[in-house]
């Protein structure tokens, strides 16, 4: 039996998929290994054929061991189009293949290839703003075990990401490719991780005019989160990455020695009583810890008002887990039905801001998919339709540039200087 859309993209998270080499895949986004990797796929796009009058996106995994065993088989071109088949059942599935846009192809006015300081995710500009994770630093090395960042700041991105690089990025984004969030994440940088990120945020405000989302390591002073908010912050989220301490100790060293669990939980939480409902979000890796463990995570963080963000386990290429296979579909199918059911049990309205899918995880809306059809779930859905109208001019009005914009390189945006300095050393 043929999946449905989210099926399909959980199938691929797991399974991965194959491109032969008389497949051309011209003007199609290259291979991405930025931030911590995740994105090292490529990016198609699933139609769902159904009410839900969207599509889903998906970084499908091409380059790891295990995707050279998938089923899953890509065939087309950009003249007839893509189809995807799976050899085991002979399903086959149309599928679209999103073109890069061209402003990856240019440069700020500091000479920096802009798909340097972010890439498309998705629908959403992903940029790392602060220097590589400090974790990294370390001897023996404290980084995450699933990550490559390490790996990929100063290589496939630039490492030092000036004001005016960011600017003109997300200018070109927004003008070009329609981009309304951008998403402004970093690693461990002690105690100054926020501090760094404050200046590109008011950047982003007052001179582009772009829902900003916010992921960095949690610090114990809270008081500078509401100094986020007041800037005009419109998503913070944490990677808590597994409830289960023993898993958490064993894979994230760096988060465990340096900051402890407690800690995003605790920062979760006070961040999730201060902004609205939805605002918050708690990223999960699912696939390692038991899934009971997962589950006990993604009803803590929905509780909150808050929406959990599961990710399906990938041993990305050069990361200390990439010998680590990824997880069962079935299991996934049934983690990512219970993370739509606790964000409906819990009236979460998810998706309701415009043009936001995300490629590298399965969005929450996506799996509304899986849900049994009863009253429960159209009552939830017409809440989320009603959410997204009444939502709409509020979030016209949070994209608005709240300066006077002034002409630069990409239509827009004055270049603000270069990026703030600090130590490399962890305060």
């Amino acid at each position: 039996m043929a999946l449905n859309a989210c099926e399909l993209e959980i199938d691929l998270f797991c399974r991965g998929m194959r491109i032969p080499d008389e497949v051309s895949l011209e003007g199609a986004r290259g291979i991405s290994r930025t931030r911590a990797g995740l994105g090292s796929g490529l990016e198609i796009v699933l139609p769902t054929g159904t009410w839900m009058k969207r599509e889903v996106w998906v970084n499908v995994p091409v380059v790891e061991p295990f995707a050279r065993q998938s089923p899953y088989v890509l065939s087309g071109s950009p003249a007839v189009g893509y189809l995807l088949t799976n050899e085991q059942t002979r399903d086959a599935y149309p599928v679209r293949v999103p073109r890069e846009p061209e402003w990856y192809g240019q440069q700020t006015s500091r000479d920096i290839p802009m798909n340097q300081v972010g890439v498309l995710q998705g629908t959403y500009l992903g940029i790392y703003v602060n220097m590589v994770c400090t974790f990294w630093n370390y001897s023996p090395a404290l980084n995450c075990r699933f990550c490559t960042t390490g790996q990929n700041v100063g290589e496939n991105e630039s490492a030092d990401k000036a004001i005016s690089d960011v600017i003109e990025t997300c200018w070109a984004a927004r003008e070009q490719s329609g981009v309304t969030f951008v998403h402004l994440n970093g690693g461990f940088q002690g105690t100054r991780g926020i501090q760094f990120t404050e200046p590109y945020i008011r950047a982003i405000k007052e001179e582009v005019g772009m829902l900003v989302g916010v992921q960095l390591a949690p610090e114990k002073d809270f008081s500078r989160y509401d100094r986020l908010i007041d800037l005009g912050v419109d998503h913070l989220s944490f990677c808590v990455e597994f409830w289960n301490p023993t898993w958490f100790a064993e894979v994230c060293p760096g988060k465990e020695k340096m900051l402890g669990q407690k800690l995003f939980w605790d920062a979760l939480e006070y961040c999730a009583k201060r902004m609205p409902k939805g605002a918050v979000s708690g990223e999960i890796i699912a696939g390692l810890e038991p899934l009971e463990d997962t589950v006990k995570a993604i009803d803590f963080i929905a509780d909150l008002g808050a929406f959990p963000t599961v990710c399906v386990f990938r041993p990305t290429v050069g990361a200390d887990l990439e010998r680590t296979p990824p997880p069962k579909y079935e299991d996934m199918r049934r983690t990512m039905a219970y993370v739509y059911e606790a964000c409906r049990r819990n009236w979460i309205p998810i998706g309701a801001a415009p043009n936001i899918e995300v490629s590298i995880v399965v969005n929450p809306d996506d799996a509304a998919l899986l849900a049994p059809r009863d009253a429960a779930f159209w009552a939830y859905e017409a809440y989320r339709r009603t959410a997204r109208v009444v939502a709409a001019p509020l979030f016209a009005w949070r994209r608005r540039p709240r300066a006077r914009r002034i002409p630069g390189v990409t239509g827009g945006g004055a270049p603000s200087g270069p990026a703030p300095r600090r130590d490399s050393a962890a305060a």
